[in-house]
């Protein structure tokens, strides 16, 4: 049996309607910059170490521009920095008094087991598997090696499932085609009139999240705007025009 997307004019004047109103966002412009022209840093252990972080904190949290998740990753220096953490006899509680002391941040206990666990998995051969994934985004950019990278990234790291491990990899520039489906998202294509009414709950299955994954990538390629373009102008739509230090995706 077969299950096939079928893309209308209509819903191609959605996307386009939407791009058109949002392009020249901030947020936008900067999704552009990083992930499709890879305007973006030298790829390092503490570059990924704090967007692990950052999605971790942002797990079911608001995270806006005003937000104190959004106040905490664009602290400078970042509270729990790769070196800072490497040097702590006790990561866990590091972590977990740190985001308490900041104030605003929920499952603080919670983030800092995630923390120290995905710590010990990186230190003890992860990084040497980080540094492949990333460098074959960078030489193979497609779908298959980005839903795989994904993949990875969720079995391996405490945390993460679909949504979080396509969240870490697009907020690291690597990829264009596999982008979380968050809350924003849910309710754009929930009111857009996307033909299955999807729900946080079901998208925990990976199987599903794929299926709908699929949905947005061809309803995206008909509209000749990147899936990670598509996620960046819905989520910069939900708020208010994002400063230029807290453009955090």
């Amino acid at each position: 049996m077969k299950l096939l997307w079928q893309v209308e004019d209509i819903d191609i004047q959605k996307v386009t309607s939407l791009y058109d109103k949002q392009k020249n966002n901030a947020f936008v412009q900067n999704r552009i910059e990083r992930n499709i022209r890879n305007n973006l840093p030298p790829f390092s252990n503490e570059l990924f170490w704090e967007a692990m972080i950052s999605c971790l904190i942002t797990t079911q949290q608001r995270s806006g521009p005003e937000s104190a998740v959004t106040r905490f990753i664009c602290t400078n220096p970042f509270p729990l920095n790769f070196p800072l953490c490497c040097s702590q006899s006790n990561l866990s509680e590091f972590v977990r008094s740190t985001i308490t002391k900041f104030g605003g941040i929920r499952r603080g206990i919670k983030i800092a087991e995630e923390i120290s666990s995905n710590f010990d998995w990186l230190e003890n051969g992860g990084w040497e598997r980080v540094f492949g994934i990333v460098g074959a985004l960078e030489s193979n950019n497609t779908i298959e090696v980005e839903k795989e990278s994904a993949e990875y990234i969720d079995e391996k790291l405490k945390g993460f499932g679909p949504k979080q491990a396509r969240n870490l990899l697009q907020s690291l520039g690597l990829t264009r085609y596999e982008i979380p489906i968050d809350s924003r998202i849910i309710k754009w294509l929930n009111d857009f009139g996307f033909p299955i009414k999807l729900s946080s709950a079901g998208l925990s299955d990976k199987n599903y999240y794929n299926f709908v994954q699929d949905g947005i990538q061809q309803l995206c390629e008909k509209s000749g705007i990147y899936p990670c373009v598509f996620d960046a102008v819905v989520f910069s739509s939900f708020d208010t025009e994002w400063p230029e230090d807290k453009l955090i995706w």
